[in-house]
Formats: C-alpha cells, structure tokens, sequence
C-alpha cells in the first residue's frame, strides 16, 4: 500500500471483528501499512499511538511485505522541512520525542546505525527539555501512553537508551540525562505501567532503577498473567491512585489484550529471560491465536472512550513480542536465544 491508496478516512477499531484462522504476517503487515498510511495522509500528524509504533515494528515484517517507506519518509520531513519553518518549541517539546522514538527504533531495526536526520532529531530533545528535567507531554486522558508527563520521560529514556553508534554518551545526552534522572527522583511511578517503563528504559540508562527493582517489576508484571496466557493493560494501572476512570468505571483487568501482553513479552526478554520460559510461550500462544482478520490485534483503550486507538500500539508491541522470541526475524535489541 502507498499513500496515495490509502484510505481517505481513519478506520474504527471496534472489539466485534472477528479472530483470524490462523497467524499471517502478511496481514499484520497490510494493517499497519493502512492504519499508518491513513493517519499520515488524513491527519498529517506523528501520532504517537499509530505512526511512531509502527516504524518500530513494522522492519520485523519486511520479509512478509515490502513497505513503501513512505512514514519513515513523514518523519523524516519533521526535521528536513517542518522544523525549519518552524523550530519545536518547549509547549510542544513533546514532538521531538515521537518522531525521535519512531526514528531510532527504526534506524535500530534496519541498518543499525544511527541516520544523520535521526541524530540531529535527538539532539533537538535537549533543547526542548524543561528544567525539572521532563518534557510537554499531551493529556488527552488517554492511558497508559496520552495521560502524563512520565510516560514522555522514560519513552525519551528508552530512545536514547536503544539509539546506536554510542549516542548517550554524547556531551549533550548525558546533561540531558541527568536532568531526566532529576526528574523521575522527584516524580516516582505511580503505577505498575509507570514502574514497567522505568524498568525497560533502565535496562540501558543508568541510574534509574536498580537491578533489583528492575527484577521486582518483572515478577509484578509476570504475576498478573491472566489464565488464557495474556495480559491486561488495565491490570497495569489500577494501583494508580486519582487515576480518571471515565466516572468510576472499573478497570477490566481479566480481559487480556495485545499492548499488555507484547509489553511483558518485550520487557522480559530485554531482561533476559529466555523465549521458551512457558510463561513467555503462553503470551507468544495467546498473540499467535488472537489477531483479527484485518491483520490487527485488538486492545481497548483502557479507562476512556479513546477509540481504541491503542489497538495499534498493541498491534505493534504484539510483533516486536514475535519478534522477540523468534517468531519473525531480526530481533536487534538483545536476546535472542
């Protein structure tokens, strides 16, 4: 699919689509080519639930199909033409950690190297930073990722952490980082999806949380499996106490659904644990026997009425679960035995 094929309207994520028969990659790979192709060409906007996701995952389905290139080339433009009509500002310091993000995992996923527009990307993060360290991050009451400023916090953490050719060693990442750590001293988790970031970011970035911590938040995460060998999202936040539940909705934390269940799965594995750990198997079991037939997997946005947009996170985090754990090719961000 082109951008030019796209379709001129964003797709409805609705939960009554039906399973597919069985795996295709192929499928997963059309997906994300529309839902990403369609959000560039009707919204012209990064979207960090959509495009940035998808520039993550979609190098592992290269094999199933080509992609045209088209959203690493939007993003790409955010510096080479965007931002120089009209530099990022602090208010909206937020977009340089999106297009950074899809950049990298990008750049790590392909070549390996960090691209000269991605480097120079990274280092417009700095200048947008606040003092107490954090960034501009949208509240749009859509949790865990559009809610707050921490999530924004360790998703920097995790780009400059995966970026290649030694990038947080340089002069301005490590200020940058400092101050980072600043802020996460004086803004602690304030649930299990928080304390998962910080651990994933803290794999590569010192001084964030300990091994121990990191080891604790796994045992968290892993205990909350649920009986058909996926995760919740929602089982993530409900220790976040004041957290907006849409007027006191409560959380369905026993329906599991693919951003939970690929984000233990990848978490995991970065921390070493082996894919033929029979936890593991039952999550890569559960992702394997639930995308739908339009090659998505379904995730409900977890406590307001979002649209469900983090479908396509999910879908995303469901492939690089895959990925991870040998199902597709390529895993470049560690274990892969």
């Amino acid at each position: 699919m082109t951008l030019e094929s796209a379709p001129d309207k964003i797709e409805k994520i609705t939960a009554d689509e039906p399973l597919a028969l069985k795996f295709s990659a192929e499928n997963a790979a059309r997906y994300l080519d529309r839902a990403s192709l369609s959000w560039v060409k009707v919204k012209k906007c990064a979207t960090c639930h959509t495009n940035m996701p998808y520039l993550f995952a979609r190098p592992a389905l290269s094999q199933a199909l080509k992609d045209s290139g088209e959203v690493r080339a939007f993003y790409e433009a955010y510096k080479t033409e965007r931002w120089k009509k009209k530099p990022p500002s602090e208010k909206g310091g937020f977009w340089t950690i999106v297009v950074g993000a899809g950049l990298t995992f990008n750049d790590r996923q392909t070549t390996g190297k960090l691209s000269e527009v991605t480097r120079e990307v990274l280092d417009l993060i700095w200048t947008v930073q606040r003092e107490d360290g954090g960034w501009e991050w949208p509240d749009c009451d859509y949790a865990p990722m559009e809610i707050d400023d921490h999530f924004g916090v360790t998703l920097a953490a995790l780009t400059i952490g995966i970026a290649p050719d030694g990038y947080s060693e340089t002069e301005a990442a490590r200020v940058g980082l400092d101050k980072l750590r600043v802020y996460l001293k004086n803004d602690p988790p304030k649930s299990l999806h928080h304390r998962a970031m910080i651990a994933w970011c803290s794999i590569r970035i010192d001084g964030i949380a300990t091994d121990e911590e990191r080891k604790q938040t796994l045992t968290e995460l892993l205990e909350r499996q649920l009986p058909d060998g996926g995760w919740s999202t929602s089982g993530f936040l409900t220790d976040w106490k004041g957290l907006d539940t849409n007027g006191g909705k409560k959380l369905d934390t026993k329906t599991s659904d693919a951003y939970g269940t690929g984000l233990v799965i990848i978490i995991a594995r970065e921390m070493g644990m082996p894919a033929n750990d029979p936890r593991l198997k039952e999550g890569v079991d559960w992702i394997l026997a639930n995308q739908r037939e339009s090659g998505k997997w379904f995730t409900r946005s977890p406590v307001n009425k979002a649209r469900n947009l983090i479908s396509n996170t999910g879908s995303a985090y469901a492939i690089l679960a895959l990925q991870a754990c040998g199902v597709l090719p390529g895993w470049p961000l560690g274990n892969s035995e």
